[in-house]
């Protein structure tokens, strides 16, 4: 089975994410939600273009951080 990401565009993310909010949310709950839906989007660029992690490798880094 094939997985496949389909790439929307930010109007679209911004449409659906309208859509989900409640019809009572205040100015302050749009711009947090756009932050926080930008962030997500240049993390997964970043992911595309830099790649990502192993979780192995993620916790030994913890491990020495918490422990230090």
């Amino acid at each position: 089975m094939l997985n496949i990401e389909i790439m929307t565009t930010a109007k679209h993310d911004v449409e659906q994410l309208l859509n989900k909010l409640p019809d009572d949310c205040s100015v302050e709950d749009i711009q947090y939600h756009l932050y926080v839906l930008d962030k997500v989007r240049r993390g997964l660029e970043d992911a595309r273009l830099h790649g990502t992690v192993p979780q192995e490798e993620v916790e030994t880094r913890l491990s020495k951080w918490l422990t230090e």
